[in-house]
């Protein structure tokens, strides 16, 4: 088995792509009720859930080239907090910005820093033209966070057979408002 590959890291965070070997840490991250309030139907996660979903995650590293989730640690101490992502959502077409941290990242600005991350990745690597996050209409933090990135609200959509608050950027708003220079 290969090692797992980095990708550029922020400031706080290194970021690497997934490893079987993470099974641990995700089902940590999803068994939180608190973290998994506002995800799918709000339910934790099971062992059985990480067995199917981290393969699946994996894979998607060879089958979408530069798009993915990502292992998340601090860079001070090692210590897994979460994950950031850059995938399709769901069967949609549009590529979406997701994250999911555990409790003790919350509140510190890890989830802005990660979720723009994101967006850099997006249009200055990837050179994309459009980028959405969708949350649950009553995640207010997440849709803060979006804002905090320069996503726009346009209101709802359905995304993961629910209708989600959706947010975007496009690559022109980006650029216009310095992307570039942070790319």
């Amino acid at each position: 088995m290969s090692a797992a590959r980095a990708i550029g890291p922020t400031p706080r965070v290194l970021l690497r792509e997934f490893t079987p070997a993470d099974a641990d840490d995700l089902y940590a991250l999803d068994a939180d009720p608190r973290v998994m309030r506002y995800i799918g139907d709000g339910r934790v996660g099971t062992r059985e859930d990480v067995a199917t979903n981290l393969p699946r995650a994996i894979r998607r590293y060879a089958d979408h080239p530069g798009l993915g989730s990502w292992h998340a640690t601090l860079r001070d101490s090692g210590r897994f907090i979460g994950w950031v992502s850059l995938k399709y959502a769901g069967d949609s077409p549009d590529i979406e910005i997701g994250y999911r941290l555990r409790v003790e990242a919350w509140g510190r600005g890890l989830a802005t820093e990660l979720a723009g991350s994101m967006v850099v990745r997006g249009f200055a690597s990837l050179r994309l033209d459009r980028i959405i996050g969708v949350t649950h209409p009553e995640n207010q933090a997440s849709q803060n966070v979006l804002r905090k990135i320069g996503m726009r609200d346009e209101g709802w959509g359905r995304y993961y057979d629910q209708d989600l608050r959706l947010f975007a950027i496009g690559r022109e708003d980006w650029l216009a408002h310095g992307g570039e220079q942070r790319g």
